[in-house]
């Protein structure tokens, strides 16, 4: 089917999300021409905020309304140990469990030759530049168990070794509620892997 240029150009951009197919562009494009002017308006206004108000921390490189982040500038937060993630998303979804409290380090991406992401293009430098402070004791590894994660994950604690500080890694295992017989293999080895006793 062919559709005027604005509407083609609005299903064009949402294409531009991850994970949004073709089909999953034109059924959001049509979804918002159904709504009232006012909502449209409201919508486009709200992405226009968030993207004029949001800036980079100048310490953790989270995504907030100020610069260094809530988080940052904290007087709160356990400053012995600095969580790394890959993305702001990551930081958010740990936040939400209220269980830890120390600050964070934002790499905005992993290691990914396939893609042409190397360690240079990522914020490890700036996290090497953080472990200087004597106050930091310990680095949490919180990054994806995919092979870029894990290829990142090696890869930073070759460099943070030698400052003598505690690296360790966020447990990976089954979810709550999840049969053991539909678990995949590596799934099951870090479930096995980050066994704690009771």
């Amino acid at each position: 089917m062919i559709y005027p240029k604005s509407i083609a150009t609005l299903i064009e951009q949402f294409q531009k999300f991850p994970s949004v197919g073709p089909k999953s562009a034109q059924r959001m494009a049509f979804q918002v021409l159904k709504m009232p002017y006012s909502e449209v308006e409201k919508f486009a206004n709200a992405i226009l905020e968030a993207k004029r108000s949001s800036k980079t921390c100048e310490i953790c490189y989270n995504i907030s309304t100020q610069s260094p982040c809530e988080i940052c500038s904290s007087t709160n937060r356990n400053r012995s140990v600095i969580c790394v993630v890959a993305e702001t998303k990551d930081l958010i979804a740990i936040e939400k469990t209220n269980e830890y409290r120390g600050l964070y380090h934002v790499l905005q991406g992993l290691i990914s030759p396939i893609d042409g992401i190397g360690a240079e293009d990522i914020r490890i430098k700036e996290l090497l530049n953080r472990l200087t402070d004597e106050t930091v004791q310990e680095v949490i590894l919180a990054l994806s168990p995919s092979v870029e994660g894990e290829a990142t994950s090696l890869y930073l604690t070759k460099l943070i070794k030698p400052f003598g500080i505690k690296i360790s890694r966020i447990a990976f295992g089954l979810p709550v509620g999840a049969d053991l017989e539909y678990a995949d293999e590596v799934t099951l080895a870090r479930a096995i892997e980050g066994r704690r006793e009771l």
